[in-house]
């Protein structure tokens, strides 16, 4: 895994996916590309004693570009900042940060589950593995307490026309629900959770009740 380092980069370009959600594309300076794992994040100075993470929505081959998507509802000082970003302003940040990251050649089938902004790593995971070779069906459960807080959702829903995605999405069924009734058994599978911690909690002791191993429940808490 790569060691986090200095580096700058300008913004590229800035999207509103959602009322509350943005993405936007850092274009590196130096170094000129960066070599990532996908579900890895990178953290942002605000000030003197105030650093915000955000997690890098692309996958790793896109390595001089970086998508980042930020839910900015929660309208703390790394929303507001993110909220104000503008084509050509410069950014300095450290990154590769976090070890949230997709294990390839473990042989075994993902089972993704994505709380809302929690879909961010999740993507840059799924980019990741559609650009190689999977043999395995891959899972993806993905929840939101509103439409547009489905974030990527069609962009999903054309990667599951592939049958190597299994997309399974919910508006009112908690993620914890809609595992138990997707995801007949553990066996020959990993997991792969982020969202809130409450989520996170439920899945995670779904899984382990039913014979998944600790080790191969991978989680990223985003509140």
């Amino acid at each position: 895994m790569e060691k986090p380092r200095d580096c700058s980069g300008r913004i590229v370009d800035v999207r509103w996916l959602a009322p509350q959600v943005v993405e936007a594309d850092l274009e590196l300076v130096e170094p000129p590309f960066l070599l990532f794992q996908a579900g890895q994040w990178i953290s942002i100075p605000l000030g003197p004693k105030s650093v915000r993470a955000y997690t890098i929505a692309s996958p790793p081959s896109q390595d001089h570009i970086l998508t980042l998507c930020v839910d900015v509802g929660p309208d703390g000082p790394g929303s507001k900042w993110f909220k104000t970003l503008g084509v050509g302003q410069g950014v300095s940040f450290k990154a590769p940060n976090g070890d949230f990251v997709l294990r390839k050649g473990s042989g075994l089938a993902p089972v993704f589950v994505a709380e809302e902004i929690g879909i961010v790593p999740i993507r840059s995971m799924l980019l990741d593995l559609f650009e190689g070779e999977v043999t395995s069906e891959i899972v993806l459960l993905f929840g939101a307490s509103k439409p547009e807080l489905l974030v990527y959702h069609d962009e999903l829903e054309a990667l599951a026309a592939s049958p190597r995605l299994r997309y399974v999405h919910s508006l009112k069924e908690p993620l914890w629900e809609l595992i138990e009734r997707t995801v007949p058994s553990t066996e020959g599978k990993e997991a792969y959770l982020c969202g809130g911690g409450a989520m996170i909690t439920r899945v995670r002791e779904w899984l382990l009740a039913r014979g998944m191993e600790r080790k191969l429940i991978k989680r990223e808490k985003f509140w």
